[in-house]
Order: C-alpha cells, then sequence, then structure tokens
C-alpha cells in the first residue's frame, strides 16, 4: 500500500508570511488558482560559465528571462521528485483517472533541468543534454566548492603581491562570486518553480477504487428501506414552515441568500446531534476538540488545496463586505479568504485538525491521535442552484462533528474502516436508510487515496443526499503539514541510519454529523400524517425527553 501514494523525501522548509491589515473595513476574497509559470531559460546561465571575464557574466541577462517570474510559495512539500519521475506512467494514468490538471510533464521537465543545470556546473560547458543522474544536493556541494575558491583567493589578497598579481586575483574573485550567485538565483527559481508545479498533482489512488466519474461510484453497503408513507409527503422546507422551526427569509435580508435562523425544536435538534454524537463518538476512544475557524491559507493548501478550476459568485452585505469572483477549489470545497491578511474561514474542521500537529516529530507510543471536532463550517457554494439544492441542503454555513485520526501507514486501511462503520452505527441507532459508496477516482479530492460516501434517504426531496464520507490520505497531507514519528523499532541494522530514521504519519477524516443534513433526514422520515414530527429514541434524552415536535397553538 505504501508504494500506491505518492512519495516525498526531506524536511519541508516554511517561510513566514507577512500579516498586512489596510483598513477596519473587513473584505473577503475567495482564494485564486496558482497560475502556471513558464519553463526557466538557460542561456544567460550558459554565458556566465561558459566565460572567465566578469563582463561577459555581467552581460548574461538578456529579453529571454526579462518577463520571467517566480512567486516565491509560503511553504513546501516534501516531494519526492525522484519517485514521481521514476514512476512517471503510474503518476500520468492517475492524474487522468482523477480529472486532476497537474502537469506532469512540467514538473519533469523542471525536474530534468535541475540535473542539467548541476552538469553545467560541473563542465561549465555547452553539453547541456549529457547523461543526466547526480542527486540534487550536488548542487548545494559544487556552490561550496565555489565559495571556498572564492575565500581562498580572498586569503591570498591578504599577503604581500604585486600590483599586477592582485588585480588578477581581484577579477578572479568577483567572477567566481558573481559565478555562484547567478547559480543560486537560477537553482532557486528552479526549486520553486518545481514546488508550485507539483503540489498540483493528486494523491496516488487505491487499487480497488473504481475508475471514472461520479456515475462509476459502486455501493459497498445498504442499510433499511424506505419508509412507506400512507400521506401526502412533505419537504423539510414545508414542515419547518408548519412548526415554525426555520427562518429563511430573515437571515437573507441579514445575511443573504442560503442562510438560515434555525427556531424553537430546530435548535434544540441541532444541539441534541450534536451532543449525541459527541457522546457516541467519544466511547470510542476520541478525544473532543472545539477548533479555530480562522486558519492560515497556507495551513489550507497544506491540507490539500488545490486549484480544480474557478467558481463565479457574488453578492453582497452592505458595502463592507463582499465576496469576489474567483475560488480555489480543492476536494470540491470552495472557501472564504479574508483579504488583507493570509486567513480564510474553514469549509471543514478538517482543516484545523491536520494542522493540530504541524511541523511535529510525533512518538510512535502516541500514535494513532484519533479526535472528534465541533466546528462551524464555511462554504461559497458557488454555482449550486435548483430545487435539490433548496432549504437546509447547501448552505453557506452550518455546524459539524468532525472525526480525525492520525495513524501508522500500515494501520491506515483499517482504520478507514473503523469510520465508515462508526458512521453507519450512528445513522442506523437514529433509523434511517442509506446507503455506503466507494467514490469513482474522478471524484475524489487530491488529498483523498480513497473515499466512502453516504447517502440518505430523503423522501420529502424524492431522493437519497450525501450526509457523510470518510476519507484515508494516506502521506499526502503529513508530508506538506510536515507530520512525522519516529518507530520505536529500528528500521535500519545500522544504530546510526535508525535512529534518525522517521515517518510520515497517515492521516484519516470523516464527518459524524453535518447538523442541517441530518435535520433534513430527520424531519422527513420521521414526519406524521397530523403534521408533527416523532423525535428518534437515542436523541430524546438530549432534548430534555421531548418526543414529538408539534404545532404551536394559534
Amino acid at each position: 500500500m505504501l508504494l500506491s501514494s505518492i512519495k516525498f523525501a526531506g524536511t519541508p522548509i516554511y517561510y513566514s508570511s507577512r500579516f498586512v491589515f489596510k483598513s477596519k473595513t473587513l473584505t473577503l476574497n475567495l482564494l485564486s488558482p496558482y497560475a502556471r509559470r513558464p519553463s526557466l531559460p538557460f542561456s544567460s546561465l550558459v554565458r556566465a560559465l561558459s566565460s572567465s571575464s566578469p563582463a561577459a557574466v555581467q552581460a548574461a541577462p538578456s529579453e529571454e528571462t526579462t518577463n520571467y517570474e517566480v512567486v516565491k510559495p509560503q511553504w513546501k512539500a516534501a516531494i519526492d521528485f525522484k519517485w514521481i519521475r521514476d514512476n512517471k506512467e503510474a503518476v500520468a494514468v492517475n492524474i487522468k483517472n482523477r480529472n486532476s490538471n497537474a502537469n506532469l510533464e512540467l514538473v519533469l521537465a523542471i525536474y530534468d533541468k535541475m540535473f542539467t543545470l548541476q552538469k553545467v556546473i560541473f563542465d561549465t560547458t555547452f553539453h547541456f543534454f549529457a547523461k543526466l543522474g547526480c542527486e540534487l544536493r550536488e548542487i548545494s556541494q559544487e556552490v561550496e566548492r565555489l565559495r571556498e575558491e572564492r575565500n581562498a583567493v580572498a586569503k591570498k589578497m591578504k599577503g604581500k603581491l604585486e600590483p599586477s598579481e592582485r588585480q588578477k586575483l581581484v577579477e578572479q574573485g568577483k567572477n567566481l562570486k558573481q559565478q555562484v550567485a547567478t547559480l543560486d538565483e537560477d537553482l532557486l527559481k528552479l526549486k520553486d518553480q518545481l514546488q508550485q508545479e507539483a503540489q498540483c498533482i493528486p494523491n496516488m489512488t487505491h487499487p480497488d477504487v473504481p475508475i471514472g466519474g461520479e456515475d462509476c461510484a459502486t455501493v459497498r453497503n445498504t442499510v433499511g428501506s424506505p419508509r412507506e408513507f400512507g400521506f401526502p409527503v412533505k419537504d423539510h422546507l414545508q414542515i419547518g414552515k408548519d412548526l415554525d422551526l426555520f427562518d429563511f427569509d430573515a437571515a437573507a435580508e441579514v445575511s443573504g441568500s442560503k442562510f438560515y435562523y434555525l427556531k424553537n425544536e430546530a435548535v434544540m435538534l441541532e444541539l441534541a446531534l450534536v451532543n449525541w454524537t459527541l457522546s457516541e463518538v467519544m466511547k470510542r476512544g476520541f478525544t473532543p476538540l472545539t477548533t479555530p475557524e480562522i486558519v492560515r491559507s497556507s495551513v489550507v493548501e497544506k491540507c490539500g488545496f488545490q486549484p480544480r478550476g474557478e467558481n463565479t459568485q457574488g453578492y453582497g452585505v452592505e458595502s463592507k463586505l463582499y465576496f469576489s469572483s474567483k475560488a480555489i477549489k480543492w476536494a470540491q470545497l470552495v472557501v472564504y479568504s479574508i483579504e488583507g491578511s493570509d486567513q480564510c474561514l474553514i469549509g471543514t474542521a478538517e482543516i484545523p485538525l491536520g494542522a493540530i500537529h504541524m511541523d511535529s516529530l510525533l512518538s510512535e507510543s502516541l500514535l494513532p491521535r484519533k479526535y472528534v471536532a465541533f466546528s462551524h463550517c464555511f462554504r461559497t457554494e458557488a454555482g449550486a442552484a435548483g430545487a435539490a439544492t433548496r432549504g437546509l441542503y447547501r448552505v453557506h454555513q452550518f455546524s459539524k462533528m468532525e472525526m480525525f485520526i492520525l495513524c501508522r501507514p500500515e494501520e491506515s486501511d483499517s482504520y478507514h474502516d473503523e469510520l465508515i462503520q462508526i458512521e453507519e452505527d450512528l445513522f442506523t441507532s437514529l433509523g434511517l436508510h442509506y446507503k455506503t459508496l466507494d467514490m469513482a477516482s474522478g471524484d475524489l479530492g487530491a488529498p483523498a487515496y480513497r473515499k466512502f460516501d453516504v447517502e440518505a434517504w430523503m423522501p420529502g426531496l424524492g431522493r437519497y443526499g450525501e450526509i457523510s464520507s470518510a476519507s484515508n490520505c494516506t502521506d499526502y497531507q503529513s508530508r506538506r503539514l510536515g507530520i512525522r514519528y519516529r518507530p520505536s523499532e529500528p528500521s535500519s541494522p545500522d544504530p546510526k541510519k535508525s535512529k534518525s530514521a522517521t515517518k510520515f504519519v497517515h492521516t484519516l477524516n470523516a464527518t459524524a454529523c453535518a447538523v442541517p443534513r441530518m435535520i433534513i433526514c430527520l424531519l422527513e422520515n420521521y414526519q406524521q400524517e397530523d403534521g408533527s414530527v416523532t423525535i428518534p429514541e437515542p436523541l430524546r434524552p438530549f432534548m430534555g425527553g421531548l418526543e414529538v415536535i408539534s404545532r404551536k397553538p394559534c
């Protein structure tokens, strides 16, 4: 299984970000996708290293490089480019199967150019396309050699020298200094460009995942059957109106479309769902948390947010709050970012949960780490429209209980099964009819190695609706977040090597309860002919013993 996920190597390098607040006006903009960058030209480097005169070095910049710019990434993933190159056929097929726009050819081309650059350092000739094979770290060693040579020249100049000899050493020192500076600059640009492109490559895919689009998902399990009603069925919107449970009109005036007020027993139902879910999941050994709901943009990206197209949306609440038309999409999720800062509103608690151990080296004895978190989630839901998304089904803000596990690589498949079993046990306890799907490759977000979705029957909508998912992300997120562990048993017979050997953890996430959609299921499946709604028995102790939601007296 370890060979089925993209491998990375080395320690991530993270850059600090600057926080700038231009005014007290809060403005939200959607994250913009990364722009594609052109490949790096090498003619300037050839001229710089194939000449011994400082004049030739200074003349190196040309029109070819005038408009070239690589934006330095705020963070770097520990990507194993050699593994990607050695397994390029499998990676290419995986990218195609997942409908990703990652440019593997560009990544490999940049990586090969780095080997070419290394050859230039050794030869300082025009033979750029000689046999490649030296590792990237040797470039740094050669840079150090040049620096030592430059320092040796400077040391010689401290002694008594003839003016002509001194001038010769001065010119030689300037030339070496410029060569090192040119090399450092181009090498840094290559590394930055390689990171930008490689971060778009999705995780590898479990061999049992069906290949294709959403329609190719396979049914893994089916529980129960649709309830038969002896009276006309209402949808949750009508039920909520009759029982005075929601107010969408007032929320639209206050916040815009796709916002809502919960009222009366609906508030009690939300809190009952949260508390019941929390108590049930804690019995399985999960540690409860509440999380920050604003996180840094770099954390969003490290959790796997990748550009997968742009959506448009615009609406305003007065003139101080607005959402722009650009968006970044990851795992089919679009989030809000706060203009004038590097922060975002979370679309799921998976993001702050994944980052809680960011840049950490964990002891193996601490694994697995199991968390269950309550948070509010914020999503643009750009492009969502139609009867199927009315009411509570697709909203901009909602409450959710999220499960998250960090474990050893060999255990992630079994914990994936555990997560989906917890979800199924919860929904079975509430008497819901549902099916569990093994999602197809084209419907997986960038981080997911495999994903199971749970779709419950919603009689008012007359269809199944997604209420939960569970994903195994293997080491895709941990390599970006820098979460490692040290095995308790040496992985190498050599004590020196085994002492420093660390591995990346595997991460998994699953929805324990997405409150609005659970409310839809309960109202529509437990509606009665007299217009009331029966409360499922497991939730009654969390609603003060209330058994039925009835019409209010006029």
